[in-house]
Order: C-alpha cells, then sequence, then structure tokens
C-alpha cells in the first residue's frame, strides 16, 4: 500500500480513494439535482445545494470537481456528464467580460479537461483539443483585458502609468485578492502562445500582464508588518479589496467586501494568496533566461537577471507572510476563524494545540478558506525544496495537517442527505448569506462549492506525491 507521511501524520493511498469515492457520490448527487435555469450552485442550505447569482462563479467548480474525481478514481460516467455540461454552458464564461473570475470557471473545466488529454488519462483527440484550447487562449486574454492601468512608482514618476491590475467585478478601481488565481487564465493562454491585442493592434503580453498583476497585489493588498497604516503590526495581514482612485491610478485604501473590516483579515482571502502566489513560484520556475529577457520590454530598468530576482523575491515574500500569519492564527487541526477581527471572538483566542470547535457559540470556523490554504501550504513547500531557498517540509507539514482534519469528520459530510464534500464553509458573513440552524447562534454544517473543488484538488495533490505522479495542474 502506497503511503505518504508527514511529521507524525500518515495517510496511504486508500484513504484518498475513499475520499474521492464519496466527493464522487456528493458530485453526481449535486449535478442530477442541478437545474441550469437556476444559475450555478453556490453553497448549501440544510444539506442542499442552492443558487445565488451574485455572479456565476462556481460553475467551474460544479463541472471540475467530477473531473478531479475521475482524474482521482477514474469514474467514467462523471467524466461523461462534466464533458457534456461544459459544452453545452461554459461557453459563456470563456467570453465574459464582467468579471475576475476566469480561472475559477475555465481552468476548472476546460483546462483539467485539457491536462487529462495531455496526461492520457482520457482519449486523445485532436480536434477536441483544439476546442478546449481555444477556449483557454480567449478566456485569459478577455480576462487579461479588464484592466487598470496603474503607476509602478507612484512618488517618483505618479504619471507613469507602467503597472497594473485586473479589476474585479466591482469596476476599475477594485483590486481583490481573489484574482491572483485568475493569473492561471492569463498564463495557460500565453503558454499557449497567444496574445491580447488591443487598439490598433498593439500586441500585449499575457505573461508580463500576470505579472504585473501579481507585483500590484502583493504591493497592496498584503502587509507585512512595515507601518502602512495603524494596524499594519503584523506580517501577512490581508486586504480583500485595494481601491484606487482611476483618474491617476493613486492606491486609497483597503476594503473588504466578504470579510469583517478592512483592517482585520478575510482568511479566504489570505487563503487565496497563499495559493496563487505559491502556484505562480512554481511556475515561474520553469521559465528559462530567454523568457525572462524578453520580459525586460515591459518592466524598464531591469535586466533579466534582475527582473527574475526582483519577482520571485517579491512573490516569496508574499507567500511566506501569508503563510506565517495563517500558522498563527489557526487552530491545532490547521482549522481558521472566518476572520481574525470578528466581532464575538473570545479574546484572547487560544490557537496553539488547540482543536477547532466548528459547533462553536461565537464565530464560524470556514473550512473553505483551511482548504484553499492546504495546498497553498504544499506548493509552497515543493516551491522552496526545489528552488533550494529553504526547506520546505514545515510547510508541507502543515497543509498535510489540513488534509487529515478535512478528511475526517466533522468536517467530512458523510450523510448521503447532505450534498456538499466539506462542512463548517462561510460564505458572505456580511450579508447574512449563510444558513444558521435552529438552535445555533451562528452558520455551521453547510458547505461551499469553491470548498468542496479546493478540498477535492488537495485531495488529488496528496495523491500525486502518494503515487508519485505530476502535482501541476496548469
Amino acid at each position: 500500500m502506497d503511503t505518504m507521511t508527514s511529521g507524525r501524520l500518515t495517510l496511504d493511498s486508500s484513504e484518498l480513494d475513499k475520499f474521492f469515492a464519496l466527493a464522487g457520490q456528493k458530485s453526481s448527487a449535486t449535478l442530477a439535482a442541478w437545474d441550469p435555469e437556476k444559475g450555478a450552485p453556490v453553497f448549501t442550505v440544510q444539506g442542499k445545494y442552492q443558487a445565488r447569482n451574485w455572479t456565476l462563479w462556481t460553475e467551474g467548480f460544479l463541472l471540475g470537481i467530477p473531473l478531479l474525481v475521475f482524474d482521482g478514481i477514474g469514474d467514467e460516467a462523471l467524466l461523461k456528464a462534466a464533458q457534456q455540461h461544459i459544452e453545452k454552458h461554459m461557453a459563456r464564461h470563456v467570453s465574459n467580460i464582467g468579471v475576475h473570475d476566469h480561472g475559477f470557471n475555465n481552468i476548472s473545466t476546460y483546462g483539467n479537461l485539457r491536462r487529462l488529454m495531455l496526461g492520457k488519462k482520457i482519449r486523445f483527440d485532436r480536434h477536441y483539443l483544439n476546442f478546449m484550447e481555444m477556449a483557454l487562449k480567449a478566456s485569459g486574454a478577455v480576462q487579461a483585458a479588464r484592466w487598470t492601468a496603474i503607476p509602478s512608482d507612484p512618488e517618483k514618476n505618479p504619471t507613469c502609468r507602467d503597472a497594473g491590475f485586473i479589476y474585479s467585478f466591482n469596476g476599475p478601481h477594485s483590486l481583490f485578492s481573489d484574482t491572483i488565481r485568475s493569473l492561471r487564465a492569463l498564463v495557460v493562454a500565453w503558454q499557449l502562445n497567444h496574445e491580447l491585442y488591443g487598439e490598433n493592434d498593439r500586441p500585449i503580453n499575457l505573461l508580463a500582464r500576470s505579472i504585473h498583476h501579481g507585483l500590484t497585489t502583493a504591493k497592496y493588498n498584503i502587509f507585512y508588518g512595515t507601518g502602512r497604516d495603524f494596524y499594519d503590526t503584523q506580517p501577512g495581514r490581508v486586504a480583500h479589496e485595494s481601491i484606487f482612485n482611476i483618474n491617476d491610478g493613486q492606491f486609497r485604501c483597503p476594503s473588504s467586501q466578504q470579510g469583517f473590516s478592512p483592517f482585520t483579515t478575510w482568511t479566504r482571502g489570505l487563503a487565496w494568496l497563499l495559493l496563487g502566489f505559491a502556484e505562480q513560484l512554481e511556475f515561474l520556475l520553469t521559465l528559462d533566461n530567454v523568457h525572462w529577457s524578453v520580459l525586460t520590454r515591459y518592466f524598464k530598468g531591469y535586466s533579466g537577471s534582475e527582473l527574475k530576482n526582483m519577482v520571485m523575491d517579491t512573490y516569496l515574500k508574499a507567500a511566506l507572510a501569508t503563510a506565517r500569519w495563517y500558522r498563527l492564527n489557526s487552530f491545532g487541526d490547521g482549522m481558521v476563524y472566518w476572520d481574525s477581527g470578528a466581532p464575538h471572538l473570545p479574546h484572547p483566542v487560544t490557537y496553539r494545540n488547540t482543536p477547532s470547535d466548528p459547533f462553536n457559540d461565537h464565530e464560524p470556523i470556514d473550512s473553505s478558506a483551511a482548504a484553499i490554504a492546504g495546498q497553498g501550504f504544499i506548493r509552497l513547500g515543493c516551491y522552496l525544496q526545489r528552488s533550494r531557498t529553504g526547506s520546505g517540509m514545515d510547510y508541507f507539514t502543515d497543509g498535510f495537517r489540513i488534509a487529515k482534519t478535512l478528511f475526517s469528520e466533522p468536517y467530512l459530510s458523510t450523510s448521503p442527505d447532505h450534498q456538499g464534500i466539506i462542512l463548517h464553509s462561510v460564505y458572505h458573513r456580511p450579508n447574512g448569506w449563510d444558513y444558521i440552524p435552529p438552535g445555533r447562534k451562528i452558520p455551521c454544517g453547510e458547505s461551499s462549492l469553491w470548498g468542496d473543488y479546493h478540498a477535492v484538488e488537495l485531495a488529488l495533490l496528496l495523491k500525486a506525491f502518494v503515487n508519485g505522479g505530476s502535482y501541476h495542474f496548469f
């Protein structure tokens, strides 16, 4: 039996296969109950997935989960069902100019199908591959076109808008932390030798644009304990959103859509950044000197080696800061509250060596933040090992611990009457969208599609390590 050990924790392939089988059952039930006319399911209410048509940002997770399960245990029925739905419903996401979530929708579907075909998990079909790659090219370009230009050095050269970011669905003033995972859409399109063309047929390099977005996010959405504001005392604090004046490109203030406040850390936002920067570091490590030399056309004043060092150092600093913050603000089993400054948290919170309690009466645990962060920790550990910039085993163990917690009760959803895979996820606490069971004071016992998807993706990552396979997903 194939077994993996990290620290004092052990995981074998049979545990993962059981998890995949359960996830497959849940995914089949959710797909069977889904009515596309009502929009994409988002989160459960009393165990049944419900739509919330804020945007259709979760449809890619709905159809991506069966692809991941197929990759894990070869469930052909799930593969066929996902393919049929993708071909029928996902084209609208490829050309969606109003959102920042192309990575969530299109990499999870077209990207996973392409990966399965290139990995010889499904039959090779040149025409079908061309179909998927056309979708991915268009998606990366459409996402990159949603761009706000800002100055890279607002103090010394405030009128030179040579940097920028992919703006959120809130509008051109808004930079979300979530968007770091949509950089995969730009990168995949670039890998397919695609370019975005702007006014007067000006080519826009998608890789360069992805790096500009990453640098802007690291600069403004993550705090490093350097006193940027009164509350910037602990490295790794994260703002869900950064607000800019679009008239002059100047940063104005931090904000939050789903967290408690701009000055506390919404833990899912931090998890997106931890995973996003870690996976981008892994990707950037594959670039050669020629690639970095070409990129200097879009980053003035740098040689290829200087640019590489600057970008890699910035991304690593961001990943390490968020990882450190998570470690200090998570329970002994790797779980976290939904926001570090939620108003009813006990003071002080005892985290170290203490298990989480998703049934507490003060503030919700967010298992979806943990599912995302778990993969981030593992990828950060892998990057540190491969780049020889430090030991990554402690980070790998952090991710491993999160997985062990998620894949067992009370976080694993074992009831056949509940459509979710991972319990105790939080969607939008400020808007009051999360279900509170009778007799309870806070939300608990429910699932989200992004939490489920990232838990299955985490399981697939671990299975790749157990079996010695590829662990790169884009």
